[in-house]
């Protein structure tokens, strides 16, 4: 039986790694989960005993085939209960994170999939991120962050990189939300700044919103 801690490291190590596609070095496991590194090496060599994961000591760490399996798994039932939470109990988008760090743990895989059935089998959560099917695939689209968008051409904010709710809150503040249009109209030389237009409306965000939401080209 996987634990709780177990399922954590899994689930960070996944994303630090970018999918599973990355090595991933103990101090980074340790700085993500707020934990020591001699903790995390132990952990480690656990996941390794179970076969969650491959662990070379001064090298790193990967998930194996079952432990990327898990992570998914995690990932899915995160991402449907941030959806069930705002559509159905009204959460805002910037209150569900934590819930759903909670209710990620249930093991039902019935209640999950009664659940993703229940909300019509939605691809995407709250923050634009997407929800892997009963069998792992995601749903991809293509995006960029407003960092790297055209001057002139318009687009559509599809999600977040900063799940935080001092940014969501911001957006809130900025009415950006998702399905959102935007238009580049100027990007400021000294700081990076970027002017956008949002429906008849304009508007100065700074560099750091710019590195953290994502547009498609509409």
């Amino acid at each position: 039986m996987i634990t709780l801690t177990e399922e954590n490291y899994i689930k960070a190590i996944y994303h630090l790694g970018k999918q599973g596609v990355e090595t991933v070095n103990t101090n980074a496991i340790a700085e993500a989960l707020q934990t020591k590194a001699s903790s995390v090496t132990d952990m480690l060599k656990k996941l390794a005993e179970k076969g969650y994961a491959d662990y070379i000591k001064y090298q790193g760490v990967n998930l194996t085939l079952e432990g990327k399996k898990i992570a998914i798994g995690i990932i899915r039932k995160h991402r449907l209960w941030e959806v069930f939470l705002v559509e159905k109990l009204n959460f805002k988008w910037d209150e569900v994170h934590q819930v759903a760090e909670d209710l990620e743990h249930i093991k039902s895989e019935k209640l999950i999939d009664q659940l993703d059935a229940y909300l019509k089998h939605p691809t995407h959560d709250p923050h634009g991120d997407p929800i892997p099917d009963r069998d792992g695939n995601f749903k991809q689209i293509e995006k960029i962050l407003l960092s790297q968008a055209t001057l002139g051409k318009k687009y559509q904010c599809v999600g977040v990189k900063d799940t935080s709710s001092a940014f969501l809150n911001y957006l809130d503040a900025n009415t950006i939300a998702l399905g959102t249009e935007i238009v580049l109209l100027h990007k400021e030389p000294f700081d990076q700044s970027i002017k956008i237009k949002i429906n008849s409306r304009e508007i100065t965000v700074s560099q750091n919103v710019a590195k953290n939401l994502f547009l498609k080209t509409v």
